[in-house]
């Protein structure tokens, strides 16, 4: 048997060694669906959760309505929401645009369910607070390695929509999201014991936009270092005690 990591960390294992990436794993298109703050951390599955991977049964079939979702997702992140048409996404699928229409009233209405689908909260965890809000930038670096990457899909709908949200319901999706981490870091800072909880998670989360965007200029994974660093240094000012950091980690990539 041929062993292939897919880009979600998932070792798949193929019978001749030979195939494609599973199309189960490209669902990290997002992120992640998962937010851009946390992403998957995961490398090479333990042989019992590889063993169980080749064990479990297949994913459920899709429901015509996720699969209209799941292709929109992926063409609206890559390519842009205003340079994908309803037709298109029909055809990626092999539907009529009536069929679509069935499920989804207009492509606002898809745009909408698009990026709610994208709307998921942080997992919880049991690590310390400090180092929850550390490894958002480790998290950062890994997305902004990714070849798929395209900046965070909230702020990308509101630039390429703007005058056209007539009724703010796409601002309003993506400021609800970008104020669900902000609080996310606040009530990790009041375990903590930070003073100014609130003022400390607004800079945090422009660090992490901040980081974002340089990547998308540079082209640079080691901007989320960077603003982990400013991050460490900022938290080490409000009073909280962070590990010092790995010098090596400094280093620019390559």
């Amino acid at each position: 048997m041929g062993r292939r990591t897919c880009n979600r960390g998932i070792v798949l294992v193929l019978p001749n060694g030979h195939g494609t990436r599973a199309a189960a794993c490209n669902s990290r298109l997002f992120w992640l669906h998962r937010p851009v703050y946390l992403g998957y951390t995961g490398g090479e599955l333990s042989s019992k959760e590889d063993h169980g991977w080749r064990m479990a049964s297949p994913p459920p079939k899709q429901t015509m309505k996720e699969r209209i979702l799941e292709t929109a997702d992926k063409l609206f992140y890559l390519q842009g929401i205003r340079a994908i048409g309803v037709d298109t996404i029909a055809a990626e699928i092999g539907i009529s645009k009536r069929t679509l229409y069935n499920h989804f009233p207009s492509k606002d209405a898809l745009i909408e369910a698009y990026l709610q689908r994208r709307f998921v909260q942080p997992r919880p965890s049991d690590k310390p607070p400090a180092e929850q809000i550390l490894a958002t930038f480790d998290s950062l670096e890994r997305r902004f390695s990714a070849r798929d990457f395209r900046g965070c899909p909230f702020v990308n709908a509101v630039a390429e929509l703007g005058p056209e949200d007539e009724d703010r319901t796409i601002k309003n999706i993506a400021v609800a999201f970008k104020e669900s981490r902000r609080v996310w870091f606040r009530d990790l800072l009041r375990q903590l014991g930070v003073a100014d909880a609130e003022g400390l998670a607004t800079q945090l989360t422009l660090l992490v936009d901040g980081s974002i965007a340089q990547d998308l200029v540079r082209d640079d994974p080691a901007m989320a270092r960077a603003a982990k660093e400013a991050a460490r240094v900022l938290l080490a000012n409000a009073g909280v005690k962070v590990a010092k950091a790995d010098p090596a980690a400094r280093k620019p990539a390559g």
